[in-house]
């Protein structure tokens, strides 16, 4: 479907623009997400340093809008992922094509993925083909074309993009949009921007066919050991570092964390207090935490749990508890054979779809951490039937973790009855999207709603006669 003018007629070739998106400079921690839904990147949202985006008009010749992107690659969940189907979207709102977007080869994993090597390319492009239209390539004449530099407006709506973004077609040869997180709105869409969202997140995203096939076969692996959990334990390196929690850390470990965020220029926040972070629910459990949390939840010893993550801070030595406490703990280098990861082992983004597949087809989901990935896997398996998904209440765990550290409480019956009754509702069910904060304003209001795409009840979602949800 051609999306041209009004008033023109489709045979003819009316004046041409291109918007050229570019998320470049994310940084800290990889989360590849995508399949049906994020990723092929796993950057910590927190961490990404302002990915700009390109937006180029060409000579009154043709009329249609075309986009490209550049996404920095994460390893296990992404931002990207969702910001690819927002780009999407507002590519329809402003009747434009869309590019192929180039992933960014400088981020922290110095990942050389191309999107064809994440993502089922011919798929993206055909399964949207009535939305939006979809190019491989942007034209050589328009790479150097002139630029000019526009924030766009935090969490919009249609009458920005309509209004205020529009119109500077007529001024501009290119357009450079030095912002890309958070440029649409959660909520207050109208329901075919919302559902094209939904498609292009959840179907339109798939895995390149060899990273699907072996993470199908590394799902088949795990659920020969029975039911499973997958645990996305957020215990790497950058996610420390640049979060500040050094809880468990011997002095040399958190010294090193200390410089990594020093001299990652990207990162702003230098000097963090790690006992505050941890008392207010903002670091990761640690892998004892989460085994502590298994245990009170009343998994058995023989439950099989599949970390996906990557490299774990420390190595072995901060596994022992939880490996002790959970014998069958596997992971992709557990499941599958040397010769079988080659293909993907020196690229940090597939790596991370095959955890994100096993995650998505898991169980039990549950995430050390609310970033990126986290959120990612979750809606996904609310999309697919509203999947069980525990997630912990961090702040509510330490504060008890550490009466027993202290000798205050004991583990057993007691404290797997409180870490119980906390997560009753914290598991999954379906329920509509929460909205913004009480008491919440400006900015800080849109950054308390739930994400969009963690939870697509309603606009994505629909209650049947018999109270059961489907997907629409």
């Amino acid at each position: 479907m051609a999306l041209r003018r009004k008033g023109r007629s489709a045979g003819r070739r009316a004046a041409v623009r291109w918007w050229l998106l570019s998320l470049l400079g994310a940084g800290a921690a990889v989360t590849a997400a995508a399949a049906l839904l994020a990723v092929a990147l796993h950057v910590s949202a927190s961490a990404t340093s302002g990915s700009p985006y390109r937006l180029a008009k060409q000579p009154r010749e043709a009329e249609e809008l075309r986009w490209e992107q550049e996404f920095a690659p994460p390893q296990l969940a992404s931002p990207h992922a969702r910001k690819i189907s927002d780009m999407v979207a507002v590519a329809r709102i402003l009747k434009a094509t869309l590019i192929i977007p180039e992933l960014d080869k400088k981020s922290f994993w110095l990942d050389k993925s191309n999107f064809s090597d994440v993502f089922d390319e011919e798929h993206f492009i055909r399964y949207l083909a009535n939305d939006v239209i979809i190019e491989k390539k942007l034209p050589k004449e328009l790479v150097k074309a002139p630029k000019s530099v526009r924030y766009f407006k935090s969490w919009s709506g249609v009458d920005y993009y309509q209004d205020e973004i529009s119109p500077l077609w007529e001024h501009r040869q290119v357009i450079r949009a030095a912002k890309s997180d958070s440029r649409l709105a959660n909520n207050f869409l109208p329901p075919d921007i919302q559902k094209l969202r939904c498609r292009t997140f959840f179907q339109a995203l798939r895995f390149a066919p060899p990273i699907e096939a072996l993470g199908n076969l590394l799902v088949e692996r795990m659920k020969a050991f029975g039911p499973y959990i997958a645990l996305h334990l957020r215990y790497e390196k950058d996610m420390l570092a640049f979060s500040g929690c050094t809880y468990g850390l011997s002095e040399t470990e958190s010294e090193e964390l200390a410089m990594i965020r020093g001299n990652t220029t990207y990162w702003k926040v230098k000097d963090i207090d790690p006992l505050e972070q941890r008392s207010h629910g903002h670091c990761p459990l640690t892998p004892k935490e989460v085994g502590m949390f298994l245990s009170a939840l009343g998994y058995p010893s023989s439950t099989p749990v599949y970390i996906a993550a990557g490299e774990i801070y420390g190595g072995e030595s901060h596994m022992v508890d939880l490996q002790s406490r959970f014998p069958i703990l596997m992971n992709k280098e557990k499941l599958a054979s040397a010769e079988e990861l080659r293909p993907f082992s020196q690229y940090a983004s597939q790596m991370a779809a095959l955890d994100y597949i096993v995650s998505v087809e898991s169980d039990v989901f549950i995430p050390s951490y609310s970033g990126n990935m986290a959120r990612a896997v979750a809606g996904h398996r609310r999309f697919h039937g509203h999947r069980k998904t525990i997630s912990p209440d961090r702040k509510a765990l330490v504060h008890l973790f550490d009466k027993v550290d202290s000798g205050l409480l004991d583990e057993g019956k007691k404290l797997s009855q409180k870490i119980i009754e906390m997560h009753q509702k914290r598991q999954g069910s379906p329920r509509k999207r929460k909205g913004p904060v009480s008491g919440t304003r400006g900015s800080d209001r849109f950054r308390s709603e739930e994400a969009f795409y963690e939870n697509p009840l309603p606009d994505c979602l629909c209650q049947s006669n018999d109270d059961s949800i489907v997907s629409i």
